[in-house]
């Protein structure tokens, strides 16, 4: 039961519930003198603690995303850049489908823009500018001009010293970012029922995390479909021993600490090769986020579309979708998931302001279990691949 209290999902949840409730109080008596002070120090802490969270953003892009593609390039092999193909097209392919759906059905949900009829919030009492180091996208191409470069010259040094800044930042994103999340959840879930937007907007959530779960289940069937043909290996015989993992993942919430699940798993299937599993397994748990990557791109859209008026251009999407991908390699050691990794492409490529990302955060982190489940799912499916690409090209174990 401790675990459970001091787990995120549930600090988060209790956020949710606590800002809304006092959301709700405060505003059935906006007149009084006492809601208007208290959601004067709501909006206040609010922007503040927005500003910490926007200025460390280029930092965990730069912590997490360079010291990967370092990783990666002193590892470099044939088998490695089919597994990292293979991996991408599997994320932006998620990506591609879930942007997809969500332009066909997130205009049939009825969403009612929070713009229209809603209460005003109180001015902040006062105002903390903290601006970041650099722009997010500037974050991003630092990251991998310095990760590249590094992997050309074999800079032992500098890999070490951005192996040391990654710990540095995940202290940062442990021990400041996700304590404050709940109480900027709070306040963002405060003001949000103060408005309006929550009483609203409440059965559209729970529409989305429906469509969400089962787009889940299409895109891991499409992926066992395309790795049975593939391989020419009947790709039931992997996923039927997956059961396990995939109520692991759904428990635990992390690809890591289901990875020895996830690898009992898939050696107890007879069509993939030992050698690939134990190269495919732990290595998909850290870069295939298909799962995430689909459950991040329809609720940015949803959000949109509930905070904003409209789902952005097609054009915005898909350069989102593409540069996802690349941000969901760094994800899985960034506490918070995928959203957190990707949350200077939220801001940097779709404009979100605080409001918006405190909700993505939200909704993503209440239901991150299953598509963490997914991600861990596709793992045997992309391990099926490899397997049937090692046997095309006469690849000894």
């Amino acid at each position: 039961m401790k675990k459970i209290i001091h787990s995120l999902p549930f600090r988060l949840l209790a956020g949710v519930i606590i800002g809304i409730l006092l959301g709700l109080l405060f505003g059935r008596y906006p007149e009084a003198s006492v809601s208007a002070a208290f959601m004067n120090v709501i909006v206040s802490l609010k922007q503040i603690l927005g500003e910490i969270i926007n200025f460390c953003v280029p930092l965990i892009v730069i912590g997490f995303i360079a010291p990967s593609i370092t990783t990666l390039g002193k590892s470099a092999s044939r088998m490695l850049g089919v597994a990292l193909l293979i991996a991408y097209v599997s994320s932006i392919g998620a990506a591609l489908f879930s942007m997809s759906a969500g332009y066909v059905l997130i205009p049939r949900l009825s969403i009612v823009s929070a713009a229209e009829g809603l209460r005003a919030l109180p001015e902040a009492v006062f105002q903390l500018e903290i601006s970041p180091i650099m722009s997010v996208m500037s974050a991003l191409v630092f990251s991998i001009l310095i990760g590249l470069g590094v992997t050309w010259t074999n800079s032992s040094r500098t890999a070490e010293l951005l192996d040391e800044f990654q710990k540095i930042i995940l202290q940062v994103v442990t021990r400041v970012i996700i304590p404050i999340l709940p109480v900027f959840i709070a306040c963002t879930f405060c003001g949000l029922a103060y408005e309006g937007t929550i009483t609203q907007q409440l059965p559209v959530f729970l529409k989305v995390i429906i469509i969400v779960m089962i787009g889940h289940y299409i895109w891991m069937t499409l992926l066992y479909f395309l790795a049975g043909i593939y391989s020419g290996k009947n790709p039931l015989e992997v996923v039927k021993h997956y059961g396990p993992a995939y109520i692991t993942a759904v428990g635990t919430m992390s690809s890591a600490a289901t990875l020895a699940v996830a690898l009992r798993c898939a050696k107890k299937s007879t069509v993939l090769r030992e050698d690939m599993v134990n190269f495919g397994i732990p290595l998909f748990a850290n870069i295939h986020l298909c799962g995430s990557v689909l459950t991040e791109v329809f609720f940015v859209m949803t959000v949109s579309q509930i905070l904003y008026g409209s789902i952005p251009s097609i054009g915005t999407m898909v350069l989102f979708c593409l540069l996802l991908g690349v941000f969901a390699i760094g994800a899985p050691g960034v506490p918070g998931g995928t959203v957190m990794a990707s949350l200077g492409l939220i801001t940097g490529v779709l404009l979100f302001d605080a409001t918006g990302t405190a909700l993505m955060l939200t909704i993503f982190a209440l239901q991150d279990s299953f598509g963490t489940a997914c991600n861990v799912t596709g793992d045997g499916a992309l391990t099926l691949i490899l397997t049937g690409y090692a046997d095309k090209h006469h690849i000894e174990a």
